[in-house]
């Protein structure tokens, strides 16, 4: 059955699957299918709120609003749930928690039950379960308000807990001792499973992520073995930003594309991975043609207005002007452990990272989520900086004790990430300058670094790249470089409203000179220079971005002008990004 549409003649429970599955891709067809259940079963919260998350992707809020209310409606109406919340209130914590997790068996996607659990969790000193349950409630109900509330106390918990433990080694874990475990249950699961294409996929992201290459190879390669069509795996090999495909991988990817029942799916990552494959090979008409149809497919996929993002900005720098930003000096956590690497993915931000997770004082976490949380949760559940919402006026409006909760909450979510008693860390997530007027204000003392890399280079570099789970603004050029331009905006207003604040790597620059660059960078992190910053490439930490294999290479001038053999068909690109496209 096609998977675009809504489902008539199935049990409720499938409809539910089918919903679920929809709201992902097709919102529309979502809609329809919750709007059917309603008309069987008007009296099961979650299709109700099914239904308020479809409007709002497609722009519908009042109505969504309308669908929530009724939802939460239903859910905090539920006699087995309010006899849960008696039972918990007169102390018997252990019948409240047994009533309420068998109903969670049978209905797993109710936010009240979800948020009562997560309440008993907090009480029993479970913060990360706690969170896991009311982030899974407010995905379902933004609107929940005790969820919010809980939420709201659940930071204060984690911003008073500790953060930092002495008692780690000194050294972070080499990259094969930091996934070694993930790389047994994987062999564990081929042992069971050794035709399953999946498992051999998996298996060879752990060990790229890991630093073995060659192994990762030969898995990837089981996996095509396995499913032909498979264009996760086709993408993989490709991803690894190596010349490992060859003149029978392009005919045996071209010959699945020429078969009507591949998936629009698996189509997308043939394609990339043919362009990868055919630029290789310097057929670069060829090449765009597969990127151009690859973006093509994804572009169809995602929910994304670039219109958005620039009244964001646009917000923002209204917003957090010099004088403001002044009179908010010190409000928050005063940690200076942070050191945020930010800007477009693609930019030279990995080799920034693996240079400094050289430095002795410095560890390389990975690209957290943290502070992308505590934005949506502000924002009412609304992607911040891609959906339209009202963020940058709620953090203008934060008082000093809220902003000092929200720096905690965020390390202590960092501290479990880190490995060693090292006294800084790094946290490259690119999207975070998306929320750099609450990073300012939260962590004062946090270090941010902004990665930049030539506009055309960087963006066409983004547009080859199929991301796993980000990158919206990425599959059309238009939107790519007004995107890109929002993104500069931004932190060139910074560099005015709040001097000092940020500073700017600017990629050709570090790759012409990297001991200078690099000095520069240390002295900004007030600390001092030292070698092992140049022999990033010898670091054996596991790197978990796209461009694992490029920084366990020397620096070199690779990534330089490489969109000039297809500037005939940027113009689109260039276009977009006006004069930045010169820069």
């Amino acid at each position: 059955m096609d998977q675009a549409t809504a489902q008539k003649n199935s049990t409720v429970g499938e409809a539910l699957a089918n919903a679920r599955q929809l709201l992902q891709t097709h919102p529309d067809a979502a809609a329809r299918q919750a709007m059917a259940i309603i008309s069987v079963e008007p009296r099961i919260a979650e299709s109700h709120l099914i239904l308020a998350a479809a409007l709002r992707q497609l722009g519908r809020f009042d109505e969504a609003e309308l669908a929530e209310r009724r939802g939460i409606d239903l859910s905090q109406s539920d006699e087995v749930l309010q006899r849960a919340q008696s039972l918990q209130a007169s102390g018997r914590h252990g019948d409240a928690e047994d009533l309420v997790r068998h109903y969670l068996r049978d209905t797993p996607n109710d936010p009240m039950a979800l948020s009562l659990f997560a309440e008993m969790a907090a009480q029993a000193g479970q913060l990360e379960h706690a969170e896991q349950l009311l982030w899974r409630a407010l995905a379902l109900a933004p609107g929940l308000r005790h969820a919010r509330r809980q939420f709201e106390q659940l930071l204060v918990k984690q911003a008073g807990a500790s953060w930092h433990d002495d008692g780690k080694p000194s050294e972070p874990p080499k990259g094969e001792e930091e996934l070694g475990n993930a790389i047994r249950l994987n062999e564990q699961a081929i042992a069971e499973h050794p035709e399953k294409a999946s498992v051999w996929l998996s298996y060879g992201h752990a060990l790229r992520l890991a630093g073995r290459r060659d192994d990762s190879i030969g898995a990837y390669r089981r996996a095509v073995e396995l499913k032909p069509e498979n264009g996760e795996a086709w993408w993989a090999l490709a991803d690894l930003k190596t010349s490992v495909l060859g003149e029978g991988d392009r005919q045996a990817m071209l010959a699945q594309l020429a078969k009507p029942k591949v998936s629009e799916l698996h189509r997308t990552g043939i394609n990339f991975a043919l362009g990868k494959a055919l630029n290789d090979a310097g057929n670069y008409a060829k090449a765009f043609h597969h990127y151009e149809a690859g973006n093509a497919l994804k572009h169809k996929t995602v929910r994304y207005d670039v219109a958005d993002t620039v009244r964001y900005v646009e917000q923002c720098k209204t917003i957090f002007n010099p004088q403001f930003l002044s009179s908010r000096q010190g409000q928050g956590h005063l940690s200076s452990d942070p050191i945020f690497i930010i800007g477009m993915p693609r930019s030279g931000s990995t080799l920034i990272e693996q240079m400094l997770a050289s430095h002795p004082s410095i560890e390389g976490t990975e690209e957290l989520i943290y502070f992308g949380n505590l934005a949506g949760f502000l924002a009412d559940g609304r992607r911040v900086g891609l959906d339209p919402s009202d963020f940058a006026n709620v953090v203008a409006t934060l008082p000093g004790d809220k902003l000092q909760t929200i720096g905690g909450a965020y390390l202590w979510h960092a501290n479990r990430h880190r490995r060693s008693n090292r006294p800084r860390f790094i946290d490259k997530m690119p999207r975070n300058w998306l929320y750099l007027p609450l990073i300012r204000l939260a962590l004062p003392n946090a270090k941010i670094v902004d990665v930049r890399r030539n506009a055309m280079d960087c963006c066409w570099s983004n547009f080859r790249q199929l991301f796993a789970d980000s990158g919206e603004y990425s599959y059309d050029l238009t939107e790519l470089g007004r995107y890109y331009r929002a993104y500069v905006d931004l932190l060139d207003h910074f560099e005015v409203s709040d001097p000092g604040a940020v500073h700017r790597v600017e990629y050709e620059l570090l790759i012409a000179d990297p001991e200078a660059e690099i000095r520069r960078l240390l002295g900004y992190l007030d600390l001092p220079f030292n070698p092992a910053c140049l022999d990033f490439h010898r670091n054996p930490r596991a790197v978990k971005t796209a461009s694992s294999e490029q920084v366990r290479q020397p620096i070199n001038r690779d990534g330089i002008d490489q969109w000039r053999p297809y500037a005939k068909w940027l113009g689109q690109l260039q276009q977009a990004l006006g004069p930045l496209a010169d820069h």
